[in-house]
């Protein structure tokens, strides 16, 4: 009732009558009520904004999927690519958020995918190895 009252510029016990009075739906759970959202508008007879909820205690997520291909790398490269990307991935501490990663190497066509799936620093920093590895 109190956001609801807040939102509306009214006081708690104005929320409080309009609900007790019938003018207001509300569905009680346990000591507090619960407003709809479409009731609330019917109530005042126009639109109102859904709030904006804010993740409490949380912080922003980002992900990034990835598949890097190297054309014309030999076995030998591609598996110390592997070696390093792997030992990269597996080194990190347990607070840090997962970090998976595949390679696939194609000796026919001595082609290496790389699969990245992780957040955005943890793939550049990965990114960064790769690209030093695969320059010398």
């Amino acid at each position: 009732m109190e956001q609801v009252a807040e939102r509306l510029g009214l006081h708690v016990r104005t929320i409080r009558n309009y609900v007790r009075d019938g003018r207001l739906n509300a569905v009680r759970i346990g000591k507090q009520y619960r407003i709809a959202h479409e009731d609330l508008e019917a109530f005042t007879g126009r639109p109102v904004p859904a709030p904006v909820r804010e993740a409490v205690g949380r912080r922003r997520h980002t992900e990034v999927s990835s598949i890097v291909q190297v054309e014309a790398i030999s076995a030998e490269m591609a598996d110390r690519v592997t070696s390093l990307l792997m030992g990269a991935a597996n080194t990190r501490s347990a607070a840090d958020e997962p970090l998976r990663v595949e390679t696939m190497y194609d000796p026919e066509r001595a082609r290496m995918k790389v699969i990245v799936l992780g957040g955005l620093a943890d793939t550049a920093r990965l990114f960064d190895y790769l690209e030093g590895v695969l320059a010398s």
